[in-house]
This record gives C-alpha cells, structure tokens and sequence, in this order.
C-alpha cells in the first residue's frame, strides 16, 4: 500500500502525493529555513512562514508568493469520508476508536492531566500506526483498552472528564 497524502492549496487547488514522490524530491535545506527546489527543470525557493501542526495546515512562501496549504493524509481522508470529525463546539468525553484495529502504545495513565494534541495512545489500522491525540484539555479518567488489545470502530478507548 502507498501512502497517500492529499495537499490542499488556497482551498481551491488539490494535489494527491505518494510518500515515495515527497522523498524523491530535489530539494537542498537553505539559509535561514528556507529549501531551494527543482521543480521540472525551474528553481524554486520556498519556506514555511507559518505552521500549525496540530491541524496540519501551513502557509508557505515560494518565491514571493505566499500560500496557505493543508495536508491531509489517509487517515484524515478516511476519517472525513465516514463523517466523523472532532467538533471543537462539543465537549468530548469519551475517545473513541475511529476505525477497527489493535492498541500499539498508550502513552497516557488514569489521573494524568493532559492537553489539547497531547498523544493519548498509538492505533494501528490497515496497517499505518495512528497516534490518537486529546481533543481538548482533560484528566484522564479512565483506560478501557491495553496495549495488544483489538478493538472495533466506535470503541470508548479512554474517558476523560
């Protein structure tokens, strides 16, 4: 299986790449943060200006011209196609599995504070390793899985409060 990452440009131009086509890129890290690239046979200099992870949007300078990019991998792909999304308008007390698969890590234990994009456990489905992150600010309440376990789409893995 390749794995697949979309790129959303601006909202209006998508572009689909393989992890396999990222690393094959000529690209050479630069001063300052900035990487010089060659793009069919042209130069081109880019550089993240700014960034947030969690969300996996970026805008990007590249030449003089600034874009705002969001990539998404399989799993956002999947998670979007099913419907399912974590709503910052509702406060979620329960995570759960979003799709059938076996408990690699939990990185998380019963009492412990965490925040929002903290990782809770690691899921390994269709054979990619997803961390499971917080969706806001909580104690953990309680671990209903273990490391090993199999667990089915919908699954309570943790409840916080």
């Amino acid at each position: 299986m390749k794995h697949l990452l979309n790129a959303r440009v601006d909202d209006t131009h998508e572009f689909e790449f393989t992890q396999d086509q990222i690393q094959d890129l000529d690209a050479q890290k630069t001063s300052g943060g900035a990487y010089h690239l060659l793009v069919n046979h042209k130069s081109v200099t880019s550089k993240i200006v700014e960034s947030d992870f969690l969300n996996r949007t970026y805008t990007v300078k590249i030449n003089s011209n600034l874009y705002k990019v969001e990539i998404s991998n399989e799993l956002d792909i999947l998670i979007k196609d099913m419907g399912l999304s974590l709503s910052a308008l509702k406060v979620i007390n329960d995570v759960k599995a979003p799709m059938p698969g076996m408990i690699l890590d939990i990185m998380v234990s019963e009492g412990q504070e965490v925040k929002e994009g903290d990782n809770l456990l690691v899921l390994e489905a269709m054979k990619m390793e997803n961390t499971i992150l917080a969706p806001r600010d909580a104690v953990i309440k309680s671990i209903s899985i273990a490391k090993g376990k199999t667990v089915t789409k919908n699954e309570v893995l943790i409840e916080m409060e």
